[in-house]
């Protein structure tokens, strides 16, 4: 992962994860995706799909390196 991206997702994740606790389906996944366009790091829908089921399954933070080998 290059430094961009060991920055910005872990970011992004803890930014979304904090007030997404119960959000409607689909709204996790949105977030990140406009958080990452805006922080300007390429992500693949993979990566995201992994990063939203996380979030949502924990209800809570979200190791980065645990979901993104």
């Amino acid at each position: 992962m290059t430094h961009e991206r060991t920055q910005a997702i872990p970011a992004v994740v803890n930014r979304t994860s904090s007030y997404q606790d119960g959000a409607p389906e689909g709204t996790v996944e949105a977030e990140l995706r406009k958080g990452f366009a805006a922080a300007g790091v390429e992500v693949t829908d993979d990566e995201v799909r992994l990063l939203a089921e996380a979030i949502e399954d924990r209800h809570g933070a979200v190791d980065v390196a645990e979901v993104l080998p």
